[in-house]
Formats: structure tokens, sequence, C-alpha cells
């Protein structure tokens, strides 16, 4: 352990819940020793880009909507019949370009059966994943897009505690679009009114009136 990390972990220990570390001028390594350091489970999120580090301490909120959404996810998965593997904030990184990130959720539905049994994912050999989430705390969000577009992530959600917005990727750049690609039946609007719903009456009301519209949907169809 070096004495930049060491600095670096003991200012990670204090960190307020919701509050975001920013340091500049961190290297490669440095970044790299801090992960080792830090071990597989730690309770910050960490978006490395070209020697900048935003270490941000996620608040309880922020914590409930990202898993909120990863249930729609699922639930849908199960519903319409398609394939759901989750990866939750797994590091993705790209050393030629200095940058890494760890989304706050993210999970693989067209490319789902590629990457079971995979234990770490290698974006040299493995497909990113097809759907990035994002609850939008970050002070510099669009670098952060900018990198899942550079790994191919195809399509990003973004929350920001009262728009969902839903981006795919087209040509390299993130378009916003009205409803998802890897599941067409969901679209931003729904997204944030069960997201909106759970803030008042709880997840477990907003998840059974998402079950409910889901059907409607599907029937309708």
């Amino acid at each position: 352990m070096t004495t930049e990390t060491e600095s670096y972990l003991e200012a990670i220990a204090h960190l307020p819940a919701g509050s975001t570390l920013i340091l500049t001028e961190v290297s490669w390594d440095e970044y790299e020793q801090l992960l080792d350091d830090l071990g597989d489970c730690y309770g910050v999120n960490i978006f490395y880009n070209q020697g900048r580090l935003e270490i941000m301490s996620p608040s309880s909120n922020h914590e409930m909507y990202a898993d909120l959404i990863l249930h729609i996810g699922r639930r849908t998965a199960d519903e319409t019949g398609s394939e759901f593997e989750s990866r939750g904030s797994t590091t993705f990184k790209q050393k030629k370009m200095r940058k890494a990130a760890e989304p706050d959720t993210c999970f693989y539905v067209q490319n789902a059966q590629r990457i079971i049994g995979v234990e770490r994912i290698d974006l040299k050999s493995d497909p990113p994943p097809d759907v990035v989430v994002e609850v939008d705390v970050s002070h510099d969000p669009s670098a952060k897009s900018s990198f899942y577009a550079a790994i191919g992530v195809p399509e990003l959600w973004r929350y920001n505690e009262s728009q969902l917005r839903i981006f795919h990727l087209v040509e390299g750049h993130y378009l916003e679009k009205p409803a998802s690609r890897s599941f067409p039946i969901l679209t931003a609007e729904a997204l944030a009114q069960f997201l909106q719903q759970s803030k008042t009456q709880g997840q477990t009301a907003a998840l059974r009136s998402f079950r409910a519209w889901l059907h409607e949907k599907m029937e309708v169809k």
C-alpha cells in the first residue's frame, strides 16, 4: 500500500453518504492500487477519467432508486420471457483510454447467455452490459456517458430523482429515445412514474403497480 492510496482510503472512510470526493492527477497505477486495497466489497462508486478520480458515497435514496430499477428490469424479463443477468456495479476499465467506471447498476438481456458463468468480465472478450443505469449525482455525467459509448454499451438509463431518460447508442453517440431498446414495452415516462410512486408509497406498492401496468400492456398487445 502506497502513501497516496493510504490517504485515499482515509478520505473514503470519512466520506459522508451522498457526497463525492474529487481527486486530480491520480495515475492509473494509483487507481488500480486503490481498487486492490479496497477489496471486492466496498461501499463507494468510483469513476476514473484520465487522472481525475471521483469517489461517490451513495445515499440511501440513491441505492433505493437503483435497486427498484433493477427489480423492474428483472420483472420485465420474467414476464416477457427474456434472458436477464444483472452485474450491479461491476467495474469496467479501459487502460488505453485511462478511463474506468462503475454504473449504479447494469444488466444483460440480449447478451445474457454470453456472460453466464463469467466471474470477471473482460471487455477484450466479453460484451459490455446491454443496459447501464446511472442515478445522477456525478459532477460530470457527460464524461461517464462518453466512456459507456466508447466501450459500446447499447443503452443508458439516467435518473436524476425527477426525470428518467433513456438513451440508445447510435453511431457512437447516445440519442434520447422514448422507450427501451432491450425492453420496448418500457418507456421513460412509465419508469419515472413508478420511481416517483416509490417516494411516497414505498417500493412494494410501486412494484405492485408496475406489475399491474405491465400485465395490462401485454394483454393489449
